[in-house]
């Protein structure tokens, strides 16, 4: 029986790839957690990846505390990019199929048009840059693993943008939603399908892929359809960038083009506002 090690257990895709685990019992499944797989302690990672033996490595395990990265580099670091180094040295040499997770900020945001998988990347702060070294630590260190780009990535687990919008719309009569930043949202179980739809591919194909949901809007769009979904009152404003400022700059325009994924494997990618309304579905 092939075993799957999933890095990163606890966070969103993680437990969104949990929930689909008891669909696929043909593997032995190992949600490991930062005890099991410590991706902030590069010592003692190789032996933990010894001792677990995996077939196949879907990391997403990362730092993602995007403002708090700037303060944190060299944890920030650690964890996106040298141990990405160590988990892509290991899968080559044993020959394990290795998915790892990026991100839509290693693009500066100047595009105007939606972003392939060849655009050049140009991070603009330091959780963008270590996670764009990590994509070229994996390349380097094994040239047969797939790296996923994502965007705004929320589910019913862990902390993300949908359920704050849910709490404060409960909590307040009007709330101030960014509105100059373009790009599209991630339901977490639809990337968490998309990638045991590449594991059970009949053919491998290495290299990087872009997945978000289909649909090209900003954060107050975003919010407005959780407003409008979920029946509240309160009143959201749109406001510039400008007006909000935050320790780590973001993109102003990162929407993911997804045909490569989905002509190479054939996945679904759902428009944002359907994956949404299954996600709250589930009370978030």
């Amino acid at each position: 029986m092939k075993k799957i090690l999933v890095t990163g257990a606890q966070g969103q895709l993680g437990s969104e790839l949990q929930v689909l685990a008891v669909h696929y019992p043909q593997y032995e499944w190992v949600f490991a957690d930062r005890a099991q797989v410590s991706l902030d302690n590069l010592e003692v990672l190789s032996s933990q990846l010894d001792v677990i033996s995996p077939n196949v490595i879907l990391n997403c395990g990362a730092y993602t505390a995007v403002d708090k990265a700037e303060t944190e580099q060299d944890l920030a670091d650690t964890v996106n990019h040298l141990a990405v180094a160590i988990i892509a040295q290991y899968a080559n040499k044993n020959k394990v199929k290795l998915i790892h997770i990026s991100t839509d900020y290693v693009f500066d945001g100047s595009s105007a048009v939606p972003l392939n998988e060849e655009a050049p990347t140009n991070p603009i702060n330091i959780y963008g840059a270590t996670k764009r070294a990590g994509e070229l630590a994996c390349l380097v260190e094994n040239p047969n693993a797939i790296i996923i780009r994502t965007s705004w990535v929320y589910s019913e687990f862990g902390n993300n943008f949908v359920k704050t919008m849910q709490r404060l719309m409960q909590e307040r009569d009007s709330i101030s939603v960014v509105n100059d930043q373009i790009g599209s949202p991630t339901y977490a179980a639809d990337l968490a399908k998309a990638m045991l739809a590449i594991v059970n591919a009949p053919k491998w194909i290495p290299g990087i892929y872009n997945y978000s949901n289909e649909g090209e809007i900003s954060w107050y769009d975003f919010a407005l359809a959780i407003k409008e979904i979920g029946g509240y009152s309160c009143e959201v404003n749109g406001i510039p960038s400008a007006a909000y400022p935050t320790p780590a700059k973001r993109p102003v325009y990162s929407l993911l083009d997804k045909n490569k994924i989905k002509n190479t494997y054939g996945v679904s990618v759902p428009d944002y506002k359907e994956s949404l309304e299954k996600c709250l579905k589930f009370k978030v």
